[in-house]
């Protein structure tokens, strides 16, 4: 049997125990709840979805699964939580708010309130890895944090919004009126569970994750934990990113040890995205990442990056001046 046989039937076989595991974890753990909150990032709409809310009752319970230890990346899980909780990114809100999109609940460093388990199947037969989508009462939970209060904090939530409506909530927000709803070691504790599932689903995204650079294994996190299962329709983006081993071994047939170019592609397919033109200034950051010599210089990543994207601008009429109204009012009434 050839080499390539059996590399074939290795990862078929892979794929089948993988699926296989995903489908029993999925119908054997129980919890209730919520309605899946749409994502607030564009999509491309030009790929079946892998991933479907599972039946009410179901869930995907991250106990077992986020078994982390600092080792499983190369960049500190400190610096990427730091990351994710400037404002320049997400938000650091200790009450519950609207995601400006979708006006669903938000609490801490852009944690949703209210997800459903959602299975997400692993589609890839070179990647044993499982995607996990836990509902927020598992996410919940596993931070420590008491399920009652979360439907405490649900339930006023919905009675801000009848009363303020997204406007008025956005305007307390940054007034910075809103009473705390949980401290700041509960919104670092929720921050560091979805942190950890992002990491994890990243994985399982990229066949060749142990071998990013620390660099681009965070801008990957980065992109799961903004975008969640969303980032399933970047097809170009993914494609190209399981692509490197094709890559290298192109190069090394014309003997060319570099993959500047390789991670140069990689950027291109997010830099031509709506997500990079409608996001600019966190796209840059994150994508300028993926350049093999960012941690060397990571400045010029960033502007080279800044180049290359056009954003999009929103098309305003302006209004008339005053004293053109008044000539324009003149000239009706000679």
């Amino acid at each position: 049997m050839s080499l390539a046989v059996q590399r074939v039937l290795t990862a078929t076989l892979l794929f089948a125990v993988a699926t296989h595991a995903g489908t029993t974890l999925a119908q054997t753990t129980l919890s209730a709840t919520r309605e899946q909150s749409p994502s607030a990032y564009p999509s491309s709409g030009n790929q079946t979805p892998s991933f479907f809310p599972l039946a009410p009752g179901f869930s995907l319970t991250p106990q077992a699964l986020f078994d982390f230890k600092d080792s499983d990346i190369k960049f500190k899980l400190e610096t990427l939580m730091n990351i994710l909780r400037d404002s320049k990114h997400e938000s650091w809100v200790l009450a519950a708010y609207p995601d400006p999109k979708t006006g669903r609940p938000l609490i801490g460093a852009g944690f949703n309130l209210d997800v459903s388990a959602t299975q997400h199947i692993q589609t890839n037969p070179l990647n044993p890895h499982l995607f996990i989508e836990p509902s927020t009462s598992d996410l919940w939970q596993d931070a420590g944090l008491d399920l009652a209060r979360l439907q405490s904090i649900l339930d006023q939530f919905d009675r801000d919004m009848k009363t303020w409506q997204k406007k008025k909530f956005r305007r307390k927000i940054r007034t910075h009126q809103l009473t705390p709803e949980i401290t700041e070691q509960e919104a670092t504790n929720l921050l560091r569970i979805s942190t950890l599932e992002a990491i994890h689903n990243a994985r399982a995204y990229c066949d060749d994750f142990d071998h990013l650079t620390a660099s681009q294994q965070m801008a990957l996190s980065q992109l799961v934990y903004q975008m969640g299962v969303n980032l399933e329709e970047f097809v170009e983006f993914l494609s190209a990113i399981n692509d490197q081993s094709s890559y290298r071994d192109l190069a090394q047939a014309q003997g060319s040890i570099q993959d500047g170019g390789y991670w140069k592609t990689v950027q291109r397919t997010l830099i031509e995205s709506d997500w990079a033109r409608r996001y600019t200034s966190r796209a840059v950051t994150v994508i300028a990442m993926f350049d093999s010599d960012y941690d060397k210089e990571p400045k010029e990543a960033e502007r080279e990056v800044r180049t290359q994207i056009h954003p999009l601008v929103a098309h305003h009429r302006k209004k008339p001046h005053a004293q053109a109204v008044r000539v324009s009012n003149g000239s009706h009434a000679n």
